[in-house]
């Protein structure tokens, strides 16, 4: 996957979030966790963007690491969710999964750049 897919795939994850936040009930709960989840779920998008940009390989790892911690969080909102009987989980599996799997290609750019950091 190249940085043009990913930014595809984490700007559609966003659209998922959003939808989601969207659909969730008007109790103080469901706006709560929306606005959170909105926030942490839109985020990795936008900062992946800002990392392509990165001046220098430092950089670009520091933003990186924005987006996995991000993604963590938006994980943990849908947990909540879920946990919570907010909504059901099965709902929720996929956009989980896509989470995940997120997470760990961001996980692994940051493993690879701190490698490359280090030979340097």
């Amino acid at each position: 996957m190249n940085a043009e897919d990913l930014k595809r795939r984490l700007k559609i994850f966003a659209l998922r979030i959003i939808k989601l936040a969207e659909s969730l009930p008007n109790s103080s709960t469901g706006k709560v966790i929306g606005n959170q989840i909105i926030r942490s779920g839109t985020s990795p998008g936008a900062n992946y963007r800002s990392a392509c940009l990165g001046k220098s390989d430092k950089d670009f790892l520091n933003k990186l690491k924005m987006v996995e911690e991000e993604l963590d969080e938006t994980i943990y909102w849908l947990e909540l969710l879920v946990e919570s009987g907010l909504v059901k989980s099965n709902l929720l599996d996929d956009l989980i999964l896509e989470n995940q799997e997120l997470f760990k290609k961001i996980a692994s750019s940051i493993t690879t750049m701190k490698k490359k950091l280090n030979r340097e």
